[in-house]
């Protein structure tokens, strides 16, 4: 797998992830959209631990910083 996700992107989801847990816990969501978004969440903090995400490949997404190798 080649990452595909930058910093921001990966931060991103985490505080997404971060936000439906706690709205779970407050009891803000329930029921089918809370089981939905969990999923989601779930997906977005594992997608983020591995800097790769499955839907960026087959649209040729990447919000990686390409590295720029500085030759003295």
């Amino acid at each position: 797998m080649k990452k595909n996700m930058g910093s921001a992107d990966r931060v991103i989801r985490v505080i997404l992830a971060a936000l439906v847990v706690v709205l779970y816990f407050m009891e803000v969501i329930s029921g089918t959209t809370a089981i939905i978004l969990l999923v989601v969440a779930t997906a977005f903090v594992l997608t983020s631990l591995v800097s790769f995400c499955p839907l960026y490949l087959p649209l040729g997404l990447s919000t990686l910083r390409k590295k720029i190798n500085a030759k003295n």
